[in-house]
């Protein structure tokens, strides 16, 4: 009978094995990425080039609670999008290499 008990053990231990590395795998990176998202949101300021989920990008002219206005080119238009809808912040020198 005692192999029988740690054969019913080892079938309890398995899963909860499995889902402590699912966690380390998949949703412990997923929460760092977005609190690491949510910080640069929380940091955007006026003149920050930025870019949206929806791949436009555009110049910060003013940050308002959840409301962010895009100065886009080549016409100088302006949008206003959510804050959420900001995908990533570019920096002067990935704006270098993209034009050079």
């Amino acid at each position: 009978m005692g192999s029988l008990g740690s054969s019913g053990q080892m079938q309890l231990l398995l899963p909860l094995v499995f889902i402590a590395l699912m966690y380390f795998v998949m949703i412990a990176p997923n929460q760092k990425k977005q609190k690491k998202w949510q910080e640069m949101l929380r940091q955007l300021k006026t003149g920050d080039t930025v870019t949206t989920n929806g791949g436009i990008r555009g110049v910060i002219i003013s940050v308002k609670d959840d409301v962010v206005q895009l100065r886009v080119a080549p016409d100088n238009i302006k949008l206003e999008f959510v804050k959420a809808a900001i995908a990533s912040v570019t920096t002067k020198d990935e704006l270098a290499g993209l034009k050079g």
